[in-house]
């Protein structure tokens, strides 16, 4: 059953044929056997998890009325707090510590019967393109395991693809939810900035951040994305508007007539030959479904990336600051006679690794006096140039499209001493995020060269999230009957899934 979508385990509960404990403990199972190599998971919660799986399957007894995904079991990126679980968003500055309060997105899955299994691994604070900047170690790639799973949502792209959860949450600030979703052969939505609750998100960059849902299928994931969206007082960046018709978008499948994007500048020079021809054949598919396929240009994108880089680490450096080992968190060097800036300069020496250090001094640099214009405001204005060509570029297509990644996944190290080098993984979904929009990878098959999986990016104007799981649906059918089973039957077996 662990190898099944979370909608057929949904239909499969509901049919009798299973209880909702009973898949929870079979996942727990598998987490086992595979997860020493794997290293999806920080923290595993059986008690919590199989509470809440008898809780559904009590009330299902009961013949009580419960959701579509009640029962399905989730892997949760530990960039987000769940009450009295240990979250620690990658970090040693957060070792041990347990929230006193769910996120949001947490109480609505709660909500709805999705029974969270545990924590997963993360890059620290979401900075990073691999997992290997995680304070307990990296994530490996089921597909090879000597590789990366993407970052910084690796591990809930990993469990999905070891068959240790049907379905994950992610964050989204650069591509951490689409990148991820591209190299380990999964699905990874990213939705419009404000359309799901930032309430109990550990903030990198305010201004980027956005959780998501990740899964095995299209559908699994508009069904996820359903339940976690919505306006919630609690966050005052959450737009007060309609949840997008996902789930029948996902459902209908309909591309016939819709104009597609192809966005020139996210598709030459280091683009792996595999990637590419991957995505020409996907738009070959799209284009058999009825889409007409046209070019179109956003020549901002070539600053996105430089433009990133100076935003997220000044809002990192902002957002950072409250580590200092005065309220919660780590503590150390609290000798007799230690002023509280020693103590806080020791604890965010010991507590932070390489890769947070280096974007909090890139961040407050660019932020500090005589330098704000001309780093930080002059990134805002290339930003809103972003906007208008994304404005430019749907107003000739319903939705653009690229490659998700520019490579398949890399191994482990490879990239760890070039910083530049792994932000350059970023360079296609960076835009996305700058303006504020939706987006989606979904796997586009394995690149010839290393057989390993590459992605395939849809975009979307703000709030019409429901065009990516249209053209994501069309696709994805279109592969499953190219293909003839779906791309992750392919995967090593790690121990045998069953």
């Amino acid at each position: 059953m662990i190898t099944h979508s979370a909608h057929e385990m949904a239909a499969a509960m509901a049919a009798g044929e299973i209880t909702s404990e009973k898949l929870t403990q079979q996942h727990f199972d598998r987490i086992a056997e595979v997860d020493a190599e794997v290293h999806a998971f920080l923290y595993l919660d059986h008690e919590g998890a199989l509470a809440q799986a008898r809780t559904v399957d009590e009330a299902r007894g009961r013949g009580e009325k419960v959701g579509p995904l009640a029962g399905v079991p989730l892997a949760l990126k530990d960039i987000i707090v769940q009450k009295g679980i240990p979250t620690t968003a990658g970090s040693k500055i957060l070792e041990g510590w347990r929230p006193p309060y769910d996120a949001t997105i947490v109480t609505k899955m709660k909500n709805a019967g999705i029974v969270i299994l545990g924590k997963t691994n993360c890059d620290e604070f979401a900075m990073g393109s691999s997992t290997e900047n995680s304070a307990y170690g990296p994530t490996h790639n089921p597909w090879d395991l000597s590789c990366i799973p993407g970052g910084s949502g690796g591990g809930s792209s990993a469990s999905l693809a070891a068959f240790e959860a049907p379905l994950a949450i992610g964050t989204d600030t650069g591509g951490s939810i689409r990148q991820p979703a591209a190299v380990t052969g999964t699905v990874g939505v990213k939705p419009t900035y404000g359309g799901v609750s930032r309430y109990g998100l550990i903030a990198f960059s305010s201004s980027l951040d956005q959780a998501g849902p990740c899964a095995r299928t299209v559908l699994d994931a508009a069904l996820l994305h359903e339940v976690i969206a919505g306006h919630d007082p609690m966050d005052a960046t959450s737009a007060d508007v309609s949840v997008p018709q996902v789930v029948n978008a996902a459902r209908s499948g309909e591309v016939k007539g819709i104009k597609i994007g192809v966005v020139k500048e996210l598709n030459g020079d280091g683009y792996q030959a595999g990637v590419r021809s991957r995505f020409e054949e996907s738009l070959e598919l799209l284009a058999n479904a009825g889409a007409e396929i046209v070019e179109v240009s956003c020549p901002n994108f070539e600053y996105a990336l430089a433009a990133y880089y100076l935003i997220a680490p000044s809002e990192c450096s902002s957002n950072l600051a409250r580590f200092d080992a005065m309220r919660y968190g780590m503590r150390k060097g609290d000798d007799d006679g230690v002023s509280a800036e020693l103590v806080m300069n020791i604890t965010r020496e010991v507590g932070f690794g390489r890769e947070v250090k280096r974007r909090i001094i890139l961040g407050t640099y660019a932020l500090s006096s005589g330098y704000y214009d001309a780093y930080y405001g002059s990134a805002q204005k290339v930003r809103t140039l972003i906007m208008q060509d994304f404005n430019n570029a749907f107003a000739k297509a319903d939705v653009l499209v690229s490659p998700t990644a520019p490579t398949t996944a890399f191994k482990i190290g490879e990239k760890a001493d070039d910083p530049l080098a792994m932000y350059l993984n970023d360079i296609a979904t960076i835009p996305v995020n700058m303006a504020g929009i939706a987006g989606m990878s979904l796997p586009s098959g394995l690149a010839p060269e290393d057989g390993l999986p590459t992605g395939f990016q849809i975009m979307a104007p703000a709030m019409q999230d429901q065009r990516l799981y249209s053209v994501g649906a069309a696709l994805e059918a279109a592969l499953l009957s190219k293909w003839g089973a779906p791309l992750l039957s392919r995967i090593p077996a790690l121990g045998g899934a069953k």
